[in-house]
């Protein structure tokens, strides 16, 4: 409302900076001028036949006064081709125009290029953010310098990896890791987080030496699940969507009902077997992916919209899950039902706009679908 409310005074500003000029009587000052220049002319020309003012003043006078005569005369020119000067139906019509003109032009511009729906951005949790990230790169930076002198602190690189990889420092990641491997010693998880870093700084691409950390890490411990998860994922990227499907069902089949990487393994299965399963709460068990393997089309669409619609309900009573808005959009977008798509970001938007960095990922998230476009 405050925001409307600002528009319409800056609108009225406008119309009123081109309806004031032309509400203006057309005052006779130029021509006042001029007969007051000629005036003078015929006084200093008096003066010099009286023997008042000597030849020489009186031609020095005379150009001067003449040269504001012909300023003057420009002036009452220029004057005359404006509004002011117009009939009075010329001008009514101008004052008209601008009226309705310049309001409708202000909306349809802001409603084609603006966000009239996007929410507003709390100065406050805009702030705590940037001091938030100001903190954080500060806190780097010191254990950096710390450790340009202290190269044998595992601790400090443990600090680290993790927040390089939260800022897109990959390769920094991937280095850091290395140094926790060799300052403490191989176990699976070092070896599945390597890997991690490794297909991160790779665009998320399990490349070879990736995949060969997640399998030094499964030969150590065959239950590392993050190293499950990317052998899935590697297998998938190397076109064996069946093996990737039965790594995954089978992460499904062993987990516990409230395991936090149910969603992200369920959505992957979903895109190796072809259909966009929510993981919504409770979400599709390991029987109900594969009877879905089953269904003919119009079956497992229905199965589908059913749980996308229980994903939206809950997102309206707990609009705080950003993974929860991530799945619903990829699912419309499956769907091919953009414009629903398209509502349901706006909807994301607006309940996430307190968190700046669920924002951030939902606003990543729907430039990769390409709602927006």
């Amino acid at each position: 409302m405050l925001l409307w409310f600002v528009l319409a005074l800056m609108t009225a500003a406008a119309i009123f900076a081109v309806l004031w000029p032309l509400g203006r009587a057309a005052d006779g000052q130029a021509g006042s001028d001029l007969a007051v220049y000629r005036d003078q002319l015929d006084e200093l020309e008096r003066d010099r036949r009286a023997g008042l003012i000597g030849e020489a003043e009186a031609q020095a006078a005379r150009v001067e006064v003449s040269r504001r005569l012909i300023t003057a005369a420009d002036v009452a020119e220029f004057a005359n081709s404006l509004p002011i000067g117009s009939p009075l139906w010329r001008r009514r019509t101008t004052a008209i125009a601008a009226v309705v003109l310049l309001p409708v032009i202000a909306v349809a511009l802001y409603l084609t290029v603006g966000s009239p729906q996007l929410p507003g951005q709390p100065l406050e949790a805009r702030l705590r953010a940037v001091h938030q990230d100001a903190s954080i790169a500060n806190m780097v930076s010191q254990v950096e310098m710390y450790l340009e002198s202290n190269p044998n602190d595992a601790r400090g690189y443990e600090v680290l990896a993790p927040v390089y990889s939260r800022f897109g420092r990959f390769a920094d990641a991937v280095n850091a890791r290395r140094k926790i491997l060799a300052l403490k010693g191989e176990n699976a998880e070092r070896q599945s987080d390597l890997g991690e870093a490794l297909a991160a700084a790779a665009n998320g691409i399990v490349t070879t030496e990736a995949k060969t950390a997640f399998d030094r890490a499964l030969a150590i411990d065959p239950n590392e699940l993050k190293a499950k998860f990317f052998i899935g994922l590697a297998a998938e990227q190397d076109g064996d969507r069946t093996k990737a499907a039965t790594i995954w069902k089978g992460m499904l089949e062993a987990a516990p009902r409230d395991a936090p990487w149910l969603p992200m393994v369920r959505e992957a299965l979903a895109r190796v077997t072809g259909a966009p399963f929510i993981a919504a709460s409770p979400g599709p068990s390991a029987e109900d992916v594969a009877a879905a393997g089953g269904m003919n089309e119009k079956d497992r669409g229905e199965m589908i919209r059913g749980m996308v619609a229980r994903l939206a309900e809950r997102l309206k009573e707990n609009g705080s899950d950003v993974e929860g808005w991530q799945r619903l959009l990829r699912a419309y977008m499956v769907l091919g039902e953009r414009d629903t798509a398209h509502n349901a970001a706006t909807d994301a938007k607006r309940a996430l706009a307190n968190d700046p960095d669920k924002l951030r990922r939902i606003e990543d998230t729907i430039k990769s679908l390409g709602i927006d476009g």
